[in-house]
């Protein structure tokens, strides 16, 4: 049975998971999930989204928590909170380019090993990678990104486990639901079967379905 409250979400958390959480400024995470793992107040998290949140939202409130070990993603500005950690030495940053970073989430989800990439040669991003020269041209090779968990916000879930994205709310939570061992996916609206031509991550990825009351 896919479908699960909270309380049993929160028994799949430990110190030391990396999880992936989909969003985009917040957008497309879900908060419930968010301050459900706030609530258990596991350690040593790596976290890899596509930005910090803000303080108060999304995995900034993780961050603020200090739950967060590592934090990967393509920026942080929103969030002020992170500058200071880093600069403190209390929380590793690893800032990847948008693009590379979807890439390297969905390579992880196809079982690739990694990316080649023009972007980042020359500069800071080439430190410690390796470079492949294809006709003439510096590629860096960017490993696959995996996670332990990956917790996804669905507009519609259906009991299957399908799911259906509003508009820009979809943003990485598809790929990272291919490249995690365990997803979870917040149900905004529990339905009973989703028109399988509007499916957009298929039910064969999604481990368990969460709501509030089951």
């Amino acid at each position: 049975m896919k479908l699960i409250d909270i309380n049993q979400f929160k028994a799949h958390l430990s110190d030391g998971l990396s999880i992936m959480v989909g969003g985009f400024m917040a957008v497309g995470t879900s908060e419930t999930l968010i301050d459900a793992i706030v609530e258990t107040n596991v350690k040593n998290l790596t976290i890899i989204c596509n930005d910090a949140g803000y303080p108060d939202k999304g995995v900034g409130k993780l961050i603020k928590n200090k739950q967060v070990k590592r934090l990967i993603a393509s920026h942080v500005g929103l969030n002020p909170l992170v500058g200071q950690m880093m600069a403190e030495g209390s929380l590793e940053v690893i800032l990847t380019p948008q693009g590379t970073l979807a890439e390297q989430i969905r390579a992880g989800g196809s079982g690739l090993g990694g990316i080649l990439t023009p972007t980042g040669v020359g500069t800071q991003v080439e430190e410690g990678k390796q470079k492949i020269i294809i006709n003439d041209k510096e590629y860096l090779l960017e490993t696959a990104l995996k996670a332990d968990i990956a917790i996804i916000y669905g507009s519609l879930v259906d009991k299957f486990g399908n799911v259906i994205y509003n508009a820009t709310t979809r943003n990485f939570n598809p790929i990272m639901a291919m490249a995690s061992e365990k997803v979870f996916v917040w149900a905004e609206k529990y339905v009973d079967e989703l028109e399988p031509n509007y499916i957009m991550t298929p039910h064969i990825f999604v481990d368990y379905i969460v709501k509030e009351n089951n």
